[in-house]
């Protein structure tokens, strides 16, 4: 494995990650301090910081917060500052059930956004739509949207699904016809199984499916010479790359393509395998697109943070930037009920060139793309 030559913020992250759970998730995090109460507007983000996320809501939390901080640089909401409240979670039912009693005993916070990762914002979908089915969810990290749809619920990214077709059909043009699909865990082989299945029918493409309850390294030192050379890979960061170490061991020449939850800048931190590229797919623009969104948040980004431009910090910033466009247009006082009314009329939205057109189905958009980690580290794309 190429080794971690600048050590920085993300081998911290890992090392964290290494630590008991009660160590490495942080608390609560407080209300950020700006303006008094009266004029200011509530918006509030549920981070996962358990062990397995805490590489995707890191990044997607960075760009939330630059995006709402150049808001209120630049007057706010309807000028009243707002007030980015940040609940962090460990990945357990109890501290999700701690966070969703907190938003009930909120009456001040407007919307809850940009819920992530994946495992916490599907959860929350249905406490939610039980419990505060007044409360916008507005743009989740939310993986599998068809299959946790909720009138409350107002996604915005490209589904799991879709990142999936997009990675086929790439692949199919490339005249691949036989495929493999490695699940991170036995809940993920459940969930998306006949999903991958179906979208390989449909293209043509013969598919063999690998699931383990056990090392995904062994899984990987389990394929022969006669299994595909390209494998989807459908599970967390820190997955990938046990699977990918696996491979390097093998020695075998192999194509890895993974979703949009997984962190290529971690992955090429950590090291990559000489044998197995690794692909993924992303539901943003490239971070070095010339796109004014793009710019904008490469703009923030570099004047409040020390952070390099991530697809995942992206996202986050825009999930923030697409809650202001539509409060922003909220007639009246910008109250929970009115926020619900003004984000179920789903608008289609223009974010500086990353146009948000919903569907019939509740979704935002179906924008994919697709970066590279090559074999010797470099990311393309």
């Amino acid at each position: 494995m190429t080794p971690l030559h600048h050590p920085g913020r993300r081998s911290v992250l890992h090392a964290l990650a290494s630590l008991p759970l009660a160590l490495a998730t942080p608390s609560w995090a407080q209300p950020a301090r700006s303006g008094s109460s009266s004029r200011a507007i509530t918006i509030t983000q549920i981070a996962d910081m358990s062990t397995s996320q805490i590489d995707v809501s890191k990044d997607f939390l960075v760009g939330s917060r630059a995006a709402w901080q150049e808001i209120n640089a630049r007057g706010g909401l309807q000028g009243y500052t707002v007030r980015h409240q940040v609940i962090e979670v460990n990945g357990t039912p109890a501290s999700l059930r701690a966070a969703v009693d907190a938003l009930k005993a909120d009456s001040h916070s407007v919307a809850l956004f940009g819920s992530a990762g994946d495992q916490a914002a599907s959860q929350l979908v249905g406490m939610l739509t039980r419990e505060l089915p007044d409360l916008p969810h507005v743009a989740p990290w939310l993986q599998n949207v068809e299959a946790v749809s909720s009138p409350s619920t107002f996604p915005i990214f490209a589904s799991r699904q879709e990142q999936i077709a997009h990675a086929i059909k790439s692949l199919s043009v490339m005249g691949i016809n036989q495929v493999g699909a490695v699940y991170g865990s036995a809940a993920e082989f459940a969930a998306y199984r006949s999903d991958l299945e179906q979208i390989a029918k449909s293209l043509k493409l013969s598919i063999v499916s690998y699931r383990t309850d056990g090392d995904l390294r062994d899984l990987a030192q389990s394929l022969t010479p006669e299994s595909p050379r390209v494998l989807l890979f459908v599970g967390g960061t820190p997955e990938l790359v046990r699977f990918s170490q696996g491979v390097e061991k093998q020695a075998a020449q192999r194509y890895l393509i993974a979703m949009s939850d997984v962190n290529l800048q971690s992955i090429q931190q950590m090291g990559t395998s000489r044998f197995a590229p690794i692909i993924a797919t992303q539901v943003v623009p490239m971070v070095n697109a010339s796109l004014p969104v793009v710019k904008a948040y490469r703009a923030a980004l570099g004047r409040l943070f020390d952070e390099p431009p991530t697809p995942l910090s992206l996202a986050g910033y825009i999930a923030a930037r697409y809650t202001y466009e539509v409060l922003q247009g909220v007639d009246g006082p910008i109250t929970r009920s009115n926020s619900l009314q003004a984000f179920s009329r789903r608008s289609p939205v223009d974010l500086g060139g990353f146009r948000i057109t919903p569907d019939s189905r509740n979704r935002g958009t179906a924008y994919v793309t697709q970066s590279m980690v090559t074999s010797d580290g470099r990311v393309l794309g």
